[in-house]
């Protein structure tokens, strides 16, 4: 895919989940959700393409959409950025 992927993100109120809005589809149908990194590593292509992401401890995609939650320990900046790369690679 040659695409040109836009983010922007939303951090929850208590930081405990990071929402990210892209301005292409990531999910085909419905709603995913992945509340592990096993799951991820077996889901979707774009859940593929962002387990390898270090910190994330669940993953939802609506859409166009991403909910992140992260690992406590797990730096916010660290992960935007891992997760921008990887969607760009994706597309790309």
């Amino acid at each position: 895919m040659s695409e040109y992927i836009e983010i922007e993100t939303e951090l929850s109120d208590d930081e405990a989940a990071m929402r990210l809005y892209t301005n292409l589809p990531l999910a085909e149908e419905g709603v995913e959700t992945y509340a592990s990194l096993e799951e991820m590593e077996e889901g979707s292509p774009v859940a593929q393409a962002l387990s390898v992401v270090e910190g994330i401890e669940t993953l939802l995609i609506d859409g166009r959409n991403l909910t992140l939650t992260r690992n406590p320990d797990a730096d916010w900046y660290a992960i935007v950025a891992d997760v921008s790369a990887a969607l760009k690679e994706f597309f790309f």
